[in-house]
């Protein structure tokens, strides 16, 4: 069944009277429980596909449809209530608040969250568990991205947006941080979409969404794909 409906979705913003084209006249439609690519090279319009998915932007013209809500003509404060019980974020930057601990910054998303999941239990399944009492500024750049994915999957949401999320991590905890991504697809059921420019997360996929300037060129379904570790990384 599908979780999201895009249907003549463009997105252009307005520079005095230049235009720009993000996005033109996307249909697109993705199923709940799939590990999802989005592929594509720099200014494809991957990451304003994303924005939209999660609500953080709304589309020039078509709607968005998401668990069965046209989430495109959601009011402001609406969109913030559907972002709090719907999506969860995973970006390059890690956006963690330097004042909290590991611990805390993870937990912090359960005053928003209607059901979320054990910090404790989360940051152990990114290998982070005795750093909880560390601050971010003692971290490396590789774990604070665990921080920020341990604290958007506690979030438990439906669907988890991610922004190359193993971009600053090493290859071993790259595939560690994948297998649990794939695990909350395959046996949690949460529907898993990753933008980014690597193939090699292609090809663990279960749908692969190709994006060049601006248009989906292809959305396709792999009969076999890989687990992280079988991946050549």
């Amino acid at each position: 069944m599908a979780i999201v409906e895009f249907k003549g979705v463009s997105r252009v913003y307005t520079n005095g009277e230049h235009e720009q084209w993000a996005l033109r006249d996307v249909d697109l439609s993705l199923e709940a429980g799939k590990f999802i690519v989005v592929l594509g090279p720099s200014g494809a319009g991957k990451s304003t596909l994303l924005n939209l998915l999660g609500g953080l932007d709304s589309p020039t013209e078509g709607t968005i449809t998401v668990g069965g809500k046209d989430i495109s003509k959601l009011t402001p404060n609406e969109l913030a209530e559907y972002r709090a019980a719907y999506v969860g974020f995973v970006f390059q930057s890690y956006n963690l608040i330097p004042t909290l601990t590991v611990i805390e910054n993870v937990a912090l998303v359960k005053e928003i969250a209607p059901d979320p999941l054990s910090s404790h239990d989360m940051l152990r399944a990114v290998g982070l568990y005795d750093h909880i009492h560390n601050f971010p500024s003692e971290l490396s750049g590789g774990e604070q991205q665990r921080v920020s994915i341990a604290r958007a999957l506690v979030k438990n949401p439906k669907i988890l947006l991610c922004d190359e999320p193993t971009g600053a991590l090493d290859s071993e905890t790259g595939v560690m941080v994948l297998k649990l991504l794939l695990s909350m697809a395959r046996d949690m059921g949460k529907t898993i979409v990753i933008v980014t420019h690597n193939q090699n997360i292609a090809r663990m996929a279960d749908v692969v969404v190709r994006v060049k300037n601006g248009t989906i060129r292809s959305c396709e379904e792999q009969a076999h794909p890989l687990k992280a570790e079988e991946v050549d990384w």
